[in-house]
């Protein structure tokens, strides 16, 4: 589906323009034009193919759809290859691919699986004229930077809902509070693994426009690319260190977990030695020997129970005195 088609000379909108018209506006060295797309049909691919020359590898990337994150350079021209991340309703990660065409006097962006368009994008850069004379390129770092600076957002909601499972572990737990605490961080670790599957390879791509041979349409740009490349570091680095943290928080409630047992275990081997010592006296006077002491003495029972009373009152108090009670 078309959301856009605009034409624009040095830094300002001329206006809407069709498809048919694309061609003549390519062939003014002064102008370049701006097509964005949603979900293309074939024949609309096929249109955009031959108005721009796009490359026909680019093109079956596109139709091909779930390519990784990647920047090619075929000739004068660049193609863009650019996940975003989206939370879905159920709190779910959605991942959709924005697919960017650009050349000297053309920027095709296409994108597919994204609830979000780029309309702010596009308002931002016919904002800010004297940037957008920059042309094309600068077109391409509005539309990364956008993307990136999505992908902060995205971590920062993570990175919330990792501290509220962190405080769940110090929170006294029953068995199964334990166990869904272990799941709820395996599957965040999962969600992370693959949030960096989904961000890691750009930085590879945007890599190729900050150094080196620089591509010809991205002259003039590097310090922009920069930008962007340092976040995607910063992003990356982010991503490790909170896996690195979920490690430690699954250590961290095992551990809990092992302490939990050990109080309960303690617990549970005291009352055995407050029950044990009447046990033990009663065993002793079941034996039916003739010869026990006090076995006919008056006040043999009552002395015997007193015993047994005494002992587990020193007990109990010097369990309690150890916090084992």
């Amino acid at each position: 589906m078309l959301v856009n088609c605009v034409a624009y000379q040095d830094g300002r909108k001329l206006g809407d323009i069709t498809v048919e018209q694309i061609s003549d506006y390519v062939q003014k060295p002064e102008c370049f034009v701006w097509v964005a797309l949603k979900e293309p049909e074939p024949a609309e691919l096929d249109a955009m193919q031959e108005e721009f020359g796009l490359h026909t590898l680019a093109v079956e990337d596109v139709r091909a759809h779930h390519q990784w994150p990647k920047i090619e350079e075929y000739g004068d021209s660049l193609f863009a290859v650019m996940h975003t991340v989206e939370f879905q309703e159920d709190g779910s990660l959605l991942f959709g691919e924005v697919d960017v065409f650009v050349g000297a006097n053309y920027v095709l962006s296409v994108r597919m699986r994204t609830q979000r368009g780029f309309q702010d994008v596009r308002e931002r850069c016919e904002n800010e004229p004297e940037l957008l004379r920059l042309g094309s390129a600068f077109v391409l770092y509005a539309l990364m930077d956008h993307i990136v600076d999505d992908y902060f957002s995205i971590l920062e909601a993570l990175t919330n809902e990792l501290e509220e499972i962190e405080d769940r572990i110090f929170k006294p737990q029953q068995v199964n509070e334990a166990r869904a605490i272990i799941e709820d961080l395996y599957r965040f670790k999962r969600r992370l693994v693959v949030l960096r599957h989904h961000i890691g390879p750009l930085l590879e791509g945007v890599g190729k426009l900050t150094g080196g041979r620089v591509p010809k349409v991205c002259d003039g740009m590097t310090a922009y690319f920069k930008d962007v490349y340092v976040h995607l570091e910063r992003i990356v680095g982010a991503i490790e260190g909170r896996r690195e943290l979920v490690i430690t928080a699954v250590q961290v409630n095992l551990g809990m977990i092992a302490l939990a047992e050990s109080e309960i275990t303690k617990r549970l081997g005291s009352f055995a030695a407050l029950f044990a010592v009447p046990t033990m006296i009663a065993g002793i006077y079941g034996m039916n020997f003739e010869h026990m002491p006090e076995l006919h003495s008056q006040y043999g029972y009552p002395v015997v129970i007193a015993a047994i009373v005494v002992i587990d009152i020193v007990l109990y108090r010097w369990f309690r005195k150890a916090k084992w009670i």
